[in-house]
Formats: structure tokens, C-alpha cells, sequence
């Protein structure tokens, strides 16, 4: 991969040669490809100086509906709740249709689709009385949709699309995109039908879209459907994602068909039925990187088309960039003599940067709570910073840096945990060679948004973990010995950062009483693996001492940003396992526990246990891309 990068751009010293189990992957002299610098930032006549720190935080005067916490849940509360809509009140926008160029026809026989952005097709879906397993409350809020609709009797009809919603527009987009690294060409919503934006009394947008609704022009070979187990996963996960606080998209519905799906879960050439599924996901827009790349790989003709999707997404959804104007003169210097980038003289450079932060901000958080998407393509990657199509992800339990829960994956493990922040890097050099191939970059303007990269997500992740211990500032000796230890002993990540906060500022407490606080997740280790500990633990204490940083205090902080509960893949499995019984009360219990990850929940603490030994068996803490 190293040769596909500008030079001066990798992450580490050699990309192709990252060994996961080295650890490098979160320490600065990895992850940092340019020496810091504050940056001349001019202003009107005012000259100050400033770092770049958040070209998006800088410029943005709106914040992304799907990341802010507090705006999910309704700024405006009572106006929002007296205000509740039926599905026929909704306010239907269709600009990706309107503003974009489509598919002349209207089949859904799978084709090459050519200088089109989206295909209009409606969904084909069989269903033989189809029933809602499951929906999220927060994200009708989000939609103003009164909770009584989902006790319409028609309500599965309506969002497994057997029946249009009146004001939809349904159609599908087209895509490319690089897979596994190898550039796979067109691909598009081959499953995945959008009904079209929903416009809320916050005149938000978002769009609903149906995944496993019937054949597209881009479904290739396959059925268009999707399975009650993958189903499952992404709708938890999706809201699971949320409530950590991680940019996702998010999932309104989960709806069985009541038909069976033949599916060969493991390649292995033993196919078998399975229950058939829906999910309605929704997000502010599902554009991907790969919506780009398609176009420009089809040479001038299509060029374009990459600056109208260019455009549309900085109209709706980067509109402080549309905004800029040259007094604010954000000229930023490159480092390189008389060298210097004025995001005010290109706003698609601007827009760039942001899609790079986003994306840096993205896995900084990934990396923090210990998720693994599993399947990075360009394709899959969100020009908003979302975490989008869940297929075989998984969090981490023991601590592992090499860990895929892909078995697609395992060859070379390119998708692995420790790999994540080199592959969005590589990623945002594939979109940034897009937008440079279209004419709407020059060389320096695509290799700043890769150095914002590399910047963004160490000063993101050093804060994240810096959080997690609860220290006062970043200790890169302190973290590198711990993530070592862990990796060693391969302790479960999620609880032993929850357990942590249990540890007293005290120096004056016996070796032998040490390790108490941690002895639910230091199992089986010899005098040797209990003296590193000890020695650790130490050094710790003392950075906390020094921190002047109360007991409770600082328990309560890390108690914050280190959940108790998530998404495991054991966990899901046995919601499964009992969904494809016809019992979806794990469903909806596993929704429920998911939405309050940080909170401690008397009555669900099986629910943060350690894995049994069954759920390292296949199809659990490894899967396919089956779904």
C-alpha cells in the first residue's frame, strides 16, 4: 500500500510492513507524520496566530444532528413532544433526486449504470405477514413521528416497502469503491433502498433508507435481501454506537418478512434458510467516499458529476463552508518555503479537510472503546464521519491489536483493530486522489487533508485514552507499558478500563493489596505477570497522586467515557439465537441495556460479564460478510 500514498504522507514508516502485535499503532511516533507547528491564522485586519486544531470546529456553524447528544434528544423538548406526527404528516424532500443526475430507466435488472447518481427503484421484497421486532425511541424523535405509529397494523408493511409511505420517493445509489484494497468498480445500494430525506421541525434532513428490500440495478448476482441475524446486529449496534457517544448512522426499525432467505453463512458450500429481515436506517446522508470515486474513474465525461455531488453535499451538509468567504483569510502554511493553502480560495480544499478530521475524529473513537468495523472499504466510509454498515464488526473483548472479527479478513488481517487509523488514512488518500483526478484539488491542497489526518487523530486519540486512565495530561511511557501488558495477558479491554477508576491515589498501599481492585480481570498470571502489573500499577498511582485529582472525582470522570456495557458478539448472539426462535425479548432488552452504556443498571449485570467459552466458537466472535 505504501506506494499508492503520496510520499511524506504514511502514518508510520512503512505502512505495508505494520505488524499489529508491535503495538505502534497508537503511539505517537506512529500516528504522527508531521511535526506540530502553529499555523499564521489572519482574521480582517486582526493578526493572531492559532493552530489548525479543528479546521471543523473553526468553520462549522451547525452541528451534525447524528453526533450531538443532546440535540438527538430534542432541544425544544415540549415543543417536539406536543408536535408528534403520523407517517402521513411527514415533510418529504427528495434533493438527491432533484439536484443530482439519474438512471434513465426504472428496472431493477442488475447493469452497469453510467452518468447517473442514484437509480429509481422501488422495493420488491416478498413478505408474508411481516412483523416489527423492534424500534428505537429516540430516533422517531428525531423524525417527530408519534410513537403510535408503530402500532399501526400496516406499520411493517409500510417500512418493509410491500407498501409505499405516501410522499416516498424510493431509489438506490450508485457507488464504487476499493475493496480489500483491490479498486472493485461499480458496486451502489445493491440491498439498500432509500425512501427519500425526511425533513423534521428542526429542518434537519434525514434520510430513511431500507436495507434488504429487494433487487437493485447493483445487487450484481445477488437477491437483495438481507437475514434476521445481520439484521439484528445492525440495528443494536447502530444504537449502541449512538448512546457511546460515536458518530453513527442510525437505525429507526427492525421488521421481520416472514419469508426465509438462503444464505451460506460460511462459504463453506452449506447454504440454508434463514428467517428474512429489514432494517430502516437513518442518517443525514449516505454518501461515501466511493460515491465519488466512481465517477472520477470514468474518466472526464464524469468529472462533472464529482463536483455536483461535491456540491450538493457542501450545500446540505457543509453549509458554514459555503459560507466562507476571503475576509476570513484561512491561509495556512505547508511548511515548505512560500508554500501555503487558503481554504478560503478553494471550498472543496475546505471540505476535504473537514471529511479528513471527521473521518481521523471517527476512528480515534473507535479505537477508544475497543470496535473493529471489520470491513473499512472505501465503500463503506461516510463522508460525514459516521460509522456506517455494520456487517462483521465486533468489539474488542481480550485485548488482541491484531484482532478481525472478518474471517473474510484473516489472510492478511488488513482490517484489524491495530490497523484502523492506517487504513482511514489510506482511505482519505483514495478520496482525495478522487477529488485531485476531478480538478477540484491541486497536489498540496489533497496532501494537507491527509497531514490534518494523521494530526487530528493523535491529538483525538491521546486525549481519549488520556481520559480513559484518568490522568491530567497524556503519558505516552505510562500508556505504551499498559497496552503491552494488556496485549500480553490479553485482558478484556472494556472491563478492566471500568475497573480501573477503582484504583486510589495512594502510595502507601501494600503490594499484595495492589491488584485487588483489578483481580476480576488479572486471571491465571504467574509471579512474573503479577511483578509487571505491580510495576505498572505503581507508576500509575504516582501520576495520579501527582494529578491532585480526587478519589471520586476522578472515578466519576472515567466512569464517563468508560462504559459497562457493550455490544459484544456473544451478546448479540443470543438475541439471535432466540429471535430465529420467534422470542425477541433479548431484542429489545439488549436495546434497552445498550442506550445507557455508561450507567451502572441494577438487575443487568450479566450483561458486562466476561465471554463464555462458547462464544469464541465460529459465527460469534468471528463472521462472514453472509447477511
Amino acid at each position: 500500500m505504501q506506494s499508492l500514498l503520496p510520499r511524506h504522507t504514511l502514518l508510520s514508516s512503512s505502512f505495508a510492513t505494520l505488524r499489529p502485535n508491535s503495538l505502534l499503532f497508537l503511539f505517537p511516533s506512529r500516528l504522527r507524520p508531521f511535526p506540530r507547528r502553529t499555523l499564521p491564522f489572519t482574521m480582517g485586519s486582526t493578526s493572531t496566530a492559532a493552530s489548525l486544531e479543528g479546521i471543523a470546529d473553526g468553520l462549522r456553524n451547525q452541528s451534525l444532528n447524528c453526533v450531538d447528544d443532546e440535540g438527538d434528544r430534542g432541544i425544544g423538548g415540549d415543543v417536539r413532544r406536543n408536535n408528534r406526527l403520523s407517517l402521513e404528516e411527514l415533510t418529504w424532500d427528495h434533493s438527491f433526486v432533484r439536484e443530482l443526475p439519474g438512471d434513465r430507466r426504472t428496472d431493477s435488472i442488475p447493469r452497469q449504470v453510467y452518468h447517473a447518481c442514484y437509480s429509481k427503484v422501488a422495493p420488491s421484497v416478498e413478505v408474508d405477514d411481516p412483523k416489527l421486532v423492534a424500534w428505537s425511541e429516540s430516533v422517531a424523535e428525531i423524525l417527530d413521528l408519534d410513537p403510535k405509529e408503530f402500532e399501526r397494523p400496516d406499520f411493517p408493511l409500510l417500512f418493509s416497502g410491500a407498501s409505499l409511505l405516501v410522499g416516498s420517493l424510493p431509489y438506490a445509489q450508485c457507488y464504487g469503491g476499493h475493496q480489500f484494497g483491490m479498486w472493485a468498480g461499480q458496486l451502489g445500494d445493491g440491498r439498500a433502498i432509500t425512501l427519500g430525506e425526511v425533513i423534521n421541525s428542526k429542518s434537519e434532513r434525514w434520510e430513511l433508507q431500507v436495507k434488504g428490500a429487494g433487487k437493485t440495478p447493483y445487487s450484481r448476482f445477488a437477491d437483495g435481501l438481507a437475514v434476521l441475524r445481520s439484521s439484528i446486529r445492525e440495528f443494536l449496534c447502530s444504537e449502541a454506537m449512538h448512546s457511546l457517544g460515536i458518530p453513527t448512522t442510525r437505525a429507526l426499525c427492525l421488521m421481520t418478512t416472514g419469508k426465509y432467505v438462503v444464505r451460506d453463512m460460511f462459504y463453506d458450500g452449506n447454504p440454508k434458510e434463514e428467517p428474512g429481515a429489514i432494517v430502516c436506517r437513518v442518517a443525514p446522508s449516505f454518501l461515501r467516499f466511493g460515491s465519488y470515486q466512481l465517477h472520477a474513474s470514468r474518466g472526464k465525461e464524469d468529472h462533472p458529476i464529482v463536483r455536483a455531488l461535491a456540491d450538493y453535499a457542501i450545500r446540505h451538509h457543509f453549509p458554514h463552508i459555503e459560507k466562507m468567504t476571503k475576509s476570513e483569510d484561512l491561509s495556512f502554511s505547508t511548511g515548505e518555503s512560500d508554500q501555503s493553502i487558503d481554504l478560503t480560495s478553494n471550498k472543496y480544499a475546505a471540505w476535504a479537510v473537514e471529511v479528513a478530521e471527521r473521518t481521523a475524529s471517527l476512528v480515534a473513537r473507535w479505537q477508544g472503546v475497543g470496535f473493529t468495523h471489520g470491513v473499512l472499504n472505501t465503500d463503506n466510509m461516510s463522508i460525514l464521519g459516521l460509522t456506517i454498515d455494520y456487517g462483521p464488526f465486533g468489539f474488542l473483548d481480550a485485548f488482541d491489536p491484531s484482532y478481525t472479527p472478518n474471517t473474510t479478513d484473516l489472510p492478511g488481517r488488513r482490517y484489524c483493530f491495530a490497523n484502523q487509523p492506517d487504513i482511514g488514512l489510506w482511505n482519505i488518500a483514495r478520496f482525495s486522489a478522487t477529488l485531485q483526478a476531478a480538478g477540484l484539488l491541486d497536489e498540496k491542497e489533497a496532501e494537507f487533508a491527509m497531514e490534518r489526518y494523521g494530526t487530528k487523530f493523535m491529538d483525538e486519540y491521546q486525549a481519549i485514552v488520556t481520559r480513559k486512565l484518568g490522568l491530567a495530561k497524556y503519558n505516552k511511557e505510562l500508556i505504551s507499558k499498559l497496552l503491552s501488558n494488556l496485549a500480553v495477558d490479553k485482558v478484556d479491554y472494556t472491563n478492566f478500563f471500568r475497573l480501573l477508576s477503582n484504583i486510589k491515589a495512594d502510595p502507601s498501599i501494600p503490594e499484595s493489596e495492589l491488584l485487588v481492585p483489578l483481580k476480576a480481570v488479572l486471571l491465571d498470571m504467574g509471579k512474573e505477570r503479577k511483578e509487571a502489573w505491580i510495576g505498572w500499577l505503581k507508576s500509575y498511582i504516582q501520576e495520579l497522586t501527582d494529578s491532585g485529582i480526587s478519589d471520586e472525582e476522578r472515578k466519576a470522570s472515567m466512569n464517563s467515557v468508560n462504559p459497562k456495557y457493550i455490544l459484544r458478539n456473544y451478546l448479540c448472539q443470543s438475541a439471535i439465537d432466540a429471535a430465529e426462535q420467534g422470542d425477541f425479548e433479548e431484542v429489545r432488552r439488549l436495546l434497552k441495556v445498550m442506550e445507557r452504556p455508561y450507567d451502572v443498571q441494577p438487575g443487568m449485570e450479566k450483561y458486562a460479564r466476561l465471554p463464555p467459552a462458547w462464544a469464541y466458537r465460529p459465527g460469534v466472535c468471528m463472521l462472514s460478510c453472509s447477511s
